[in-house]
């Protein structure tokens, strides 16, 4: 956590707090919860962070932040404390923050009054793990953004985008596969090449920028990969090397 990230699609990570609770497939191995539990720490209690709070207000460079990587933006137990986060976002408008939940039924009610037509430097993404989340999308779309995104990651079953792309206006798809480990209690699901080349073309079929973020610990082990979540996209088939942005 903090300035720099190793997450392909951002810069940086903020998170003004950390916990949550679990809400569908997507969860079940989530890393937040496994590092949270090696350190003894209850992955569920929401606290507000006291080392990050406020720390983009010091970050004097343009950059992508992830928000809320170690919990939901919009989770009902940060209330008190998210117009304090607002306020932060709007003092810094050279950052653009880039806002993922898979609460988007929470988002209208958690706006600040001034939000509008949305902050210019607010992007805001729903996660859809299978086909059955893809209805987050449809709760976004009512949600005026800069920038509306979804994250397909985990990627955990053959997924249709076109429905969601024939009926609403998204700006960018993130996809990859899950990550985790042999042993223990937090391990992988498997994710096909097939999947994520699919979400690629249909995605070029509608014009929406894409990025592969990863193939995953199950697709890194079949093809014997180098990075062990399989994040090296020169090891990746040509037709899903690819990493766009919005814009």
């Amino acid at each position: 956590m903090g300035k720099q990230s190793t997450i392909q699609w951002t810069d940086a990570t903020w998170n003004p707090h950390h916990g949550c609770q679990k809400v569908s497939e997507g969860c079940k191995y989530c890393y937040m919860f496994r590092d949270k539990e090696r350190y003894g720490v209850d992955p569920t209690t929401v606290m507000k962070s006291k080392s990050m709070f406020t720390a983009p207000l010091k970050w004097k460079e343009p950059r992508k932040v992830f928000t809320c990587s170690w919990s939901d933006f919009f989770i009902e137990e940060a209330d008190s404390w998210r117009p304090e986060l607002w306020e932060i976002i709007k003092a810094t408008p050279h950052l653009t923050y880039q806002i993922l939940t898979k609460r988007p039924a929470r988002i209208e009610e958690c706006l600040p009054a001034d939000w509008g037509n949305g902050y210019p430097n607010v992007w805001l993404g729903v996660s859809v793990e299978n086909q059955a989340e893809t209805t987050r999308c449809a709760i976004l779309d009512e949600i005026p953004a800069a920038v509306r995104f979804i994250s397909v990651e985990p990627l955990l079953s053959e997924i249709s985008l076109e429905p969601v792309f024939s009926r609403y206006d998204f700006h960018w798809v993130i996809v990859g596969g899950e990550s985790g480990n042999n042993t223990g209690k937090y391990r992988f699901r498997k994710c096909e090449m097939d999947w994520i080349a699919a979400i690629v073309d249909q995605c070029h079929t509608y014009q929406v920028p894409v990025f592969v973020k990863q193939l995953g610990t199950y697709l890194a082990q079949q093809h014997d990969l180098s990075d062990r979540h399989g994040g090296e996209m020169n090891e990746w088939p040509q037709n899903i090397q690819i990493r766009q942005f919005p814009g």
